[in-house]
């Protein structure tokens, strides 16, 4: 088996060999140039595994190869070497299409993982790539998936947006699957479920003894996703004093446990996620705006439901035919008024708020067809402008139509909550019985158990 071959772009000999030495360690070949016009030349002629480049060469710069390199097709990852501390250079590195970027002076260690992490995106075409799917056909979702599978061959940040019940994390599991990173852990993590005094632990984990109740060493977030892909949802919520912290993290790749002295270097992939808005969270001074700049690096928007219409009916086949299997009964059926009646829906609660709909709708038709009348809609679709209130009371604060959609919203939980607490207090917390009693099934129950917090 012939060993990868690697494309070294510097004009100086002594950095040129040092990189030589590296990879030949590793049990990679190595060719060299020293400007933009031979670099083309070579990768013109030659199919390389991966290609280093620095910044500044004689004719040109190493973005310039980057852009060449995207504009003619060439799939081989290549990581820019930048000046130390010179993130805006990253940044436009990693938007224009590169792999990744290494800091002069070069950490050797850092070295060999990137080019790790380039050499497996050579993997074998027909080896799995993951279990995570997308569903659709719509145009949307046609352009996502397109986005999805570029994004997985590079190493930048990216920010997805999107209402809540989109299917964020199941694109940040996609995005990790596709990648070089597919190997390794994929660490999910809410950022507003975790209290502010405790974050800097949970991210960067604590030395024994640090402060009071540390009573061994704890290993962060950052640490428990090395090789792989944290996932940070809902990363609006993070308080300033933490988003400092973790804008030196990503700059550095490498984080300081509370109470160690050192820093302990990290190769991870941040991909972050929220259905608020940034950008006005930043004009208002609520979110850091370096630290948007290097999240945000590519954005990807996840559609809501009510835009890819065609995808519902699809959607729905699938998740019938996923709770059949849970539930160990036969596929349920489902009348032509039914999907009339769920194709003519807004959906503000998206693909959540659909699987939500199917499972109460399976557990009341019992094993008769799913008719219209099994399909819960009207609490919501029945009140003028709700589907626009319910997701847009996320995104805009003091808006008369979102306080509106909050206060309905409020009240159907409350009444929902109400309903549910009485019937477990009637059957003396039995879950088994008071779902029978509910017209749930077990599973439904909890599930809405747990989206109320009834504990």
């Amino acid at each position: 088996m012939s060993r990868p071959l690697a494309l070294i772009v510097d004009d100086e000999p002594d950095l040129c060999e040092l990189l030589a030495l590296t990879l030949n360690r590793m049990q990679i070949d190595a060719e060299t140039c020293g400007d933009v016009t031979c670099a083309k030349q070579k990768l013109t002629a030659t199919r390389f595994d991966l290609c280093l480049t620095d910044m500044r060469l004689p004719d040109g710069d190493g973005l310039e190869l980057v852009a060449w390199m995207q504009a003619g097709g060439i799939t081989t990852p290549v990581a820019v070497i930048t000046a130390h501390g010179n993130v805006e250079t990253a940044v436009r590195a990693l938007k224009l299409g590169a792999f990744d970027f290494i800091s002069k002076p070069l950490d050797l260690t850092a070295l060999r993982k990137l080019i790790d992490s380039a050499l497996k995106l050579k993997r074998d075409a027909d080896e799995p790539t993951g279990e995570a799917r997308l569903l659709g056909s719509s145009p949307a979702i046609v352009e996502l998936l397109g986005m999805i599978d570029k994004v997985s061959r590079s190493r930048a940040p990216v920010h997805i947006t999107g209402e809540s019940g989109t299917g964020k994390e199941l694109v940040a599991r996609m995005i990790h699957e596709g990648g070089a990173q597919a190997g390794g852990p994929f660490i999910p993590v809410n950022c507003g479920a975790i209290p502010s005094e405790l974050m800097e632990s949970e991210f960067f984990g604590h030395r024994k003894g640090s402060f009071t109740g540390a009573v061994g060493d704890h290993k962060g977030l950052f640490q428990t996703a090395e090789g792989g892909t944290l996932f940070m949802d809902e990363i609006a919520d993070l308080p300033l004093a933490m988003q400092v912290k973790l804008l030196r993290v990503i700059q550095e790749k490498s984080v300081r446990p509370v109470g160690a002295a050192e820093e302990i270097p990290v190769d991870v992939r941040v991909l972050s996620a929220t259905h608020k808005d940034l950008r006005a969270l930043v004009a208002a001074g609520q979110f850091r705006e370096d630290l948007f700049y290097r999240i945000d690096v590519i954005e990807l928007k996840v559609p809501p439901l009510r835009e890819r219409a065609d995808d519902i009916e699809p959607l729905t086949d699938h998740m019938l035919a996923r709770l059949a299997r849970d539930l160990s009964v036969a596929l349920p059926a489902l009348t032509a008024d039914a999907r009339r009646k769920l194709a003519g829906y807004s959906f503000p609660g998206n693909v959540r708020e659909l699987e939500n709909i199917l499972e109460r709708a399976v557990a009341l038709s019992g094993d008769a067809p799913i008719s219209s009348d099994d399909i819960g809609l009207q609490r919501i679709a029945d009140v003028p402008g709700a589907a626009r209130t319910v997701a847009s009371d996320k995104a805009t604060d003091g808006a008369a139509d979102s306080a509106t959609g909050g206060a309905l919203g409020n009240r159907l939980e409350d009444v929902e909550r109400h309903e549910i607490i009485a019937a477990l207090e009637q059957t003396r917390y039995n879950k088994t019985a008071a779902a029978r009693q509910l017209g749930l099934t077990l599973r439904a129950l909890r599930y809405r158990m747990q989206k109320l917090g009834i504990d």
